[in-house]
């Protein structure tokens, strides 16, 4: 693994060292204040570019083609939230998708089967265990940004999100992110509102270089991919675990993201 993953720079394989205890509390640190951390050179650059060299033919073939307008909550309507209160402005979503069975060839996969990952991740998130997904399309996805696409406005459902880059554009595709706007009591729809209209002063943006790890609280910080320009796509994989083990998305769910269902 060491030919794929800066291990000495991230001693992710060795828990309990020092190194280690420090890696966990610095991230945790930055997770606290954030809302994400990011260690930058975590996959090797060159791998990393390999892999977006390596799916490139399949993703202009076979990918699926994620289109669809939505709100921030991914709900069709928000229980006592009028329809056109601009916390539910629609927004164009756009990219190429694919799924675990169509990567199963690519370091990404050695990654995201590799157990000191999974523990690592625990660590810093206070979980007694993570596991990745017993299913075979959603587990790992390796999504593809070209002219004018862009993952748009949006909550994650999960309480997490851990993505690697594996290719930069030369224009757009940056990471935009307002950290903490809501919490599980106070849905905060005012504040929901300004940050749509382009009107909340602590939006952050972030520009990662390829081989980043970034692990991202997601569910009360909303978040964007900022639309890609030029002939350069951003290409990134999502790495999928639960603190369950055995998860699956229903046949509707992989539909919707991956255009089939098995």
């Amino acid at each position: 693994m060491r030919d794929i993953l800066d291990l000495d720079r991230f001693p992710i394989d060795q828990p309990g060292s020092q190194a280690y205890d420090a890696l966990v509390e610095s991230c945790q640190a930055e997770m606290d204040a954030e809302g994400m951390f990011s260690l930058h050179g975590f996959m090797r650059p060159e791998i990393a570019q390999k892999v977006a060299d390596d799916v490139a033919d399949d993703m202009a073939s076979i990918a699926f083609h994620h289109a669809r307008k939505h709100n921030v909550y991914f709900k069709k309507e928000i229980p006592g939230l009028d329809p056109t209160h601009p916390a539910l402005t629609q927004f164009e979503t756009s990219n190429y998708t694919l799924t675990g069975d169509q990567v199963l060839q690519t370091a990404v996969t050695q990654v995201y089967e590799y157990a000191p990952v999974r523990s690592f991740l625990a660590d810093v998130m206070n979980k007694p265990e993570l596991f990745i997904m017993d299913d075979p399309l959603a587990r790992l996805n390796v999504m593809s940004y070209g002219q004018d696409d862009a993952l748009n406005w949006h909550f994650d459902r999960s309480e997490f999100t851990v993505t690697l880059l594996l290719q930069k554009p030369d224009i757009g595709g940056e990471f935009e992110y307002r950290t903490d706007l809501r919490t599980t009591d106070d849905p905060n729809y005012v504040g929901v509102a300004k940050l749509l209209t382009g009107q909340d002063p602590e939006v952050k943006l972030m520009s990662l270089d390829p081989g980043t790890l970034n692990v991202f609280k997601g569910v009360n910080t909303p978040h964007r991919v900022v639309p890609v320009q030029g002939d350069k796509r951003r290409v990134i994989a999502v790495l999928s675990y639960y603190e369950r083990a055995g998860m699956r998305f229903t046949d509707e769910e992989r539909i919707g993201f991956f255009g089939r269902a098995s």
